[in-house]
């Protein structure tokens, strides 16, 4: 009888750790930077030239949008802003200012919902609503998408390449340590650091809660400038891989 119920039990613990191992794995795998099931993910591109896309993610909002793009103009630096539907909805103005400047937009989703779990259809309508709000502000540029969180698994990257669009993540994102994110210092150290050629850097300047990434944002492109980096957009980027291949 005991054997039995220690035959049953280790039976259970190791379902269980399957279960467990399974789950990790699909949590590794939906917040991936460099793999996905269905489509194309560039986290950052090969190239020998020192270029760099520095990309702006959520937004636009009326408090900061104007402040970041004084930064940008007064060095020279053209960005990638991937921007919500529903703020761009909310704040035409804001997505006009950015167009103006020249700056690329991309697609962050409509709501900024985590799209793990998201249904193709989910997928459509978040992705679908942005592009109509950036194109109703009179974007008429390529748009790109990036996943709120960077999170996707299978419904997300489905669609995407179904309709031949690729996953725009990155591969220096300073915010994502708590120590980093809360100095700017450490904010323009960790990038400084980290950037290499065909690098995608990840900022979120739009909200009150980012008040270090705004103080950091001029050290970090005048530091990369100094290091003789010089900033394109997203699309400038694959561009580049487009003639090297």
């Amino acid at each position: 009888m005991i054997r039995t119920v220690v035959r049953w039990l280790a039976i259970v613990l190791a379902l269980l750790l399957v279960v467990l191992l399974a789950l990790y794995g699909t949590w590794q795998l939906s917040r991936s930077r460099d793999f996905q099931l269905f489509g194309e993910i560039i986290p950052r591109v090969e190239t020998s030239e020192k270029v760099v896309a520095l990309t702006f993610d959520d937004g636009p909002t009326p408090e900061y949008t104007d402040g970041v793009l004084d930064v940008l103009r007064e060095r020279g630096v053209k960005a990638t802003f991937f921007l919500m539907g529903v703020d761009s909805e909310k704040n035409p103005e804001q997505v006009r200012a950015i167009i103006a400047d020249g700056h690329e937009l991309g697609n962050h989703t409509y709501s900024h919902p985590d799209m793990t779990l998201a249904s193709v259809d989910k997928a459509k309508d978040e992705v679908e609503r942005t592009d109509a709000a950036l194109r109703n502000a009179g974007y008429s540029g390529e748009i790109h998408f990036r996943p709120p969180f960077g999170k996707k698994l299978i419904g997300l990257p489905l669609y995407l390449s179904d309709h031949d669009r690729k996953t725009i993540t990155w591969d220096v994102e300073p915010e994502s340590f708590g120590d980093i994110a809360a100095d700017p210092e450490l904010i323009t150290a960790h990038v400084l650091e980290k950037t290499k050629p065909g690098s995608i850097i990840i900022l979120h300047v739009m909200y009150k809660a980012r008040e270090t990434s705004r103080q950091a944002l001029p050290e970090v492109i005048d530091g990369l400038q100094a290091r003789g980096f010089r900033f394109v957009t997203v699309s400038e980027l694959l561009a580049m891989r487009a003639r090297k291949s």
